[in-house]
């Protein structure tokens, strides 16, 4: 619980220094927002890239993906909360950024 607390309070910090604006890129949007845990696999979020740990993850699809990005999770390895703490982000964004995650850390 005290590890979703830090994450919430420092995805609000991200927020707060970039005020709040989302970028309309994918990528963009990854780099101001979601890097800020799955580039260092904070609080267990799967590293970019690490197609190891994205592998069950992407077998599950997308739909699971996209549900758990938007309205958070709570697994056995870590926590996400809903939109990564960035409630600024449209479910469109958030489905747009996963992609970009995915296809970066698959096989195929």
């Amino acid at each position: 619980m005290r590890t979703q607390r830090l994450i919430i309070w420092f995805s609000t910090l991200l927020i707060s220094l970039n005020g709040g604006a989302v970028l309309a890129d994918a990528e963009s949007d990854y780099n101001q927002t979601c890097a800020a845990c799955h580039s260092l696999g904070v609080a267990g979020a799967p590293r970019i890239g690490d197609t190891d740990a994205w592998k069950d993850r992407i077998a599950r699809g997308n739909d699971v993906l996209f549900e758990n990005a938007i309205k958070g999770y709570t697994g056995e390895s870590g926590v996400m909360p809903p939109k990564g703490g960035f409630n600024g982000l449209s479910d469109d964004q958030v489905r747009a950024i996963v992609n970009y995650m995915v296809s970066r850390s698959s096989d195929g």
